[in-house]
């Protein structure tokens, strides 16, 4: 089992910039693919960014169209760390955000389905004002 804790949210203006990391406990993190959701108020959680499993020549990464381009997730397995930098944040960007982890054998696959994932955070707050 893994225990996530999310921090680096905050209030940010326009155009400015975070980088929300979660931190996981537990062994075996590297065996975890890894993905960031946010929710809204008044919105269902949606996808932002997932990460494959480490074990392959390189991680596979994919977002959603509407953070593609901002943002960047990376791992660093050695801190049992996720990451997520957020550039040119927009007031939509306003949610909180959760990681997520999944057990799985495949590191060339990353998932974007809440329902895919085993493990959640507790959420991080992001105000990005106009």
């Amino acid at each position: 089992q893994v225990q996530l804790v999310e921090s680096g949210g905050g209030l940010v203006q326009t155009g400015g910039s975070l980088r929300l990391s979660c931190a996981a406990s537990g062994r075996s993190f590297s065996a975890y693919a890894m993905g960031w959701f946010r929710q809204a108020p008044g919105k269902e959680r949606e996808f932002v960014a997932a990460i494959s499993r480490s074990g392959g020549s390189v991680n596979y990464v994919d977002y959603a169209n509407s953070v593609k381009g901002r943002s960047t997730i990376s791992r660093d397995n050695a801190k049992n760390t996720v990451y997520l930098q957020m550039d040119n944040l927009k007031p939509e960007d306003t949610a909180v955000y959760y990681c997520a982890a999944k057990l799985t054998g495949y590191s060339s696959s990353f998932y974007f389905a809440i329902d895919d994932y085993d493990y959640w955070g507790q959420g991080t707050q992001v105000t990005v004002s106009s």
